[in-house]
């Protein structure tokens, strides 16, 4: 168990780290402190690299389905205690409690699935001649660095660890400095159902990660967050042949066509851009609406983001609670008035509200173009900017024009344009006639500048294990 204010894991055993620098966490809802946290020192972070280094061949050698059964165990462990570590979220980054629970589910729920499905990941065999055979055997990599964000970070966390684990690697967590209270409990409830040393952990900022990324006993850097972080990263892996899997900052689009209902796309494009204040990985950034339906279109989207409830997220009755801290605020508030300074049109919103924390409400703008911040860049807040467009096919043309490819939503009743869409734009993910959703176990995989690698379902599996091609002759002359 976890010693009170012991932030370190490295071999089983909880340490203050000798770091000599502390940052504050505050509550986004109402900027009071919640706790004061070590900066991890680069001394901190080969003492746990060395200890998942240490546990590697025994943890490698362990049976799969020994593997499997300790992850079990953990999911069991962080469902136990599931209410407290979303009630963590709520505490550190603002998300709703209905909002935080379901993130703690879908980490179980990815737990669970991974430690079915990791003793029956192998490779395949290829047969050469009567005598000779070829095995692709999957290995693990090692000792996996796994570098997450604070927008979901339990579900995020579960998933990389989980999958890191099962297949015989050992690794190192170093959670958002924005989140460290929730990493920390999650580490105690994983780690506890793990040999020592398998998962260690180091809290700090963006110097502590760029230790750990770099550090030449590391295998694999996983790593979700912004597109600074993620190029950083790659430059590190670089010089020292570690493999990078990143997923990375999107500007995900949104095309609304003219034979969909307008008050359903409305809706739909509502749960996109301000679901979790905007603040999940594949947000709706952008939003391409034909002129056909547009005027209704945006009537109802600057209704429904009137009416949205914001407030505290341990209220339940919160439907958009605030965002993470006063520096992201800024700079969301930063994006939306340098659209209207250029010519958008702001329908709703846009104003920092009075009183503590830090609230931003939804907001609504239409008369964006392409060139604006708000529309080329991943804003990471509630905000709906609007462009219209003559046809479908502007549209799409407009939303395959980005230097990112995470993520787009199509919403069209025309068979020939969800082809058109699906095979033509340039993302990991395309979604037809739903923001959110997708079959459990799914996978996706970003392109261009939002990074690259397998992220969750079956195929993280394989990012996290290497091919090794054994010839085995079976006679000796």
């Amino acid at each position: 168990m976890r010693p009170r204010d012991m932030w370190m894991l490295a071999g089983g055993r909880w340490s203050q780290g000798t770091g000599d620098r502390m940052f504050t966490v505050t509550d986004p809802a109402n900027g009071e402190p919640l706790g004061v946290v070590p900066v991890c020192a680069g001394g901190d972070v080969d003492t746990a690299v060395a200890a998942a280094g240490d546990a590697a061949p025994g943890w490698m050698a362990a049976l799969p389905a020994d593997r499997g059964a300790a992850l079990r165990a953990a999911a069991q462990a962080v469902e136990d205690r599931g209410a407290e570590l979303a009630a963590l979220v709520t505490a550190e980054m603002g998300k709703p409690s209905g909002d935080a629970l379901g993130g703690v589910e879908a980490g179980i729920a990815t737990l669970r699935q991974y430690a079915e499905l990791g003793p029956l990941h192998g490779g395949r065999s290829l047969q050469g001649g009567w005598d000779a055979a070829d095995f692709m055997v999957r290995e693990p990599y090692g000792t996996v660095a796994v570098i997450t964000p604070w927008n979901d970070p339990v579900a995020i966390a579960c998933g990389l660890i989980g999958a890191a684990v099962v297949t015989g690697n050992t690794v190192v967590h170093k959670p958002s400095e924005r989140t460290p209270h929730t990493g920390a409990m999650l580490a105690e409830l994983l780690g506890g159902c793990l040999p020592d040393g398998v998962l260690n952990l180091v809290t700090g900022d963006g110097a502590t990660g760029e230790v750990l990324a770099g550090h030449r006993g590391v295998d694999v850097v996983a790593h979700v967050g912004s597109t600074r972080t993620g190029r950083r990263i790659a430059e590190l892996t670089i010089g020292t042949g570690s493999k990078a899997l990143l997923e990375n900052g999107g500007a995900d689009p949104l095309v609304v066509d003219a034979d969909v209902d307008p008050s359903w796309a409305a809706g739909q494009a509502a749960i996109g851009c301000f679901a979790n204040a905007g603040q999940i990985c594949t947000s709706v950034e952008r939003v391409y609406v034909h002129e056909a339906v547009a005027a209704e279109f945006l009537d109802a989207l600057a209704e429904r983001a009137r009416t949205i409830r914001m407030g505290a997220g341990a209220d339940p009755a919160t439907e958009l609670g605030p965002l993470v801290d006063e520096q992201h605020r800024a700079q969301v508030h930063e994006q939306v008035e340098k659209a209207v300074a250029d010519g958008a049109r702001l329908l709703t919103g846009g104003r920092i509200p009075d009183g503590p924390g830090y609230f931003y409400p939804a907001t609504v703008l239409t008369g964006c173009t392409d060139a604006m911040g708000v529309m080329a860049e991943e804003t990471f807040g509630p905000v709906a900017p609007v462009r219209t467009v003559a046809s479908f096919d502007e549209g799409l043309d407009a939303a395959r024009r980005s230097r990112y490819g995470l993520a787009a939503t199509v919403l069209t009743r025309d068979t020939v344009h969800v082809q058109a869409a699906w095979r033509t734009l340039k993302t990991g993910t395309v979604k037809i006639n739903a923001v959110f959703g997708g079959a459990p176990g799914g996978a996706a995989t970003p392109r261009r500048v939002s990074g690259w690698g397998f992220g969750y379902g079956p195929e993280l599996l394989d990012e996290m294990t290497a091919v090794k091609v054994v010839h085995l002759q079976t006679v000796i002359p």
